[in-house]
């Protein structure tokens, strides 16, 4: 086990583990509050985890996970809004 592998499966505990629980419990602003916060940290996770096995490969993933990470904050929060 290097030190990727380690910050990843450090990222995973401590990060991840707690920004679920956010966003499991609450009202609809809390639950936004927790995907804002787990998004960041399981990008960040499956960078480290692709520089840990080394397979350049696997970075495609957390970039695609970066960019729709906007796309499903504006679905959230349009679904927070008013129904008519």
């Amino acid at each position: 086990m290097n030190a990727w592998l380690a910050a990843s499966a450090v990222l995973l505990v401590l990060g991840l583990g707690p920004a679920l629980i956010i966003g499991a419990r609450g009202d609809g602003v809390s639950r936004l509050v927790g995907l804002e916060l787990a998004s960041p940290i399981a990008v960040f996770f499956l960078m480290a985890f692709a520089a840990g096995v080394d397979q350049p490969s696997y970075l495609i993933v957390p970039l695609v996970l970066a960019v729709l990470n906007v796309v499903g904050t504006l679905v959230f929060t349009r679904l927070l809004g008013p129904r008519p």
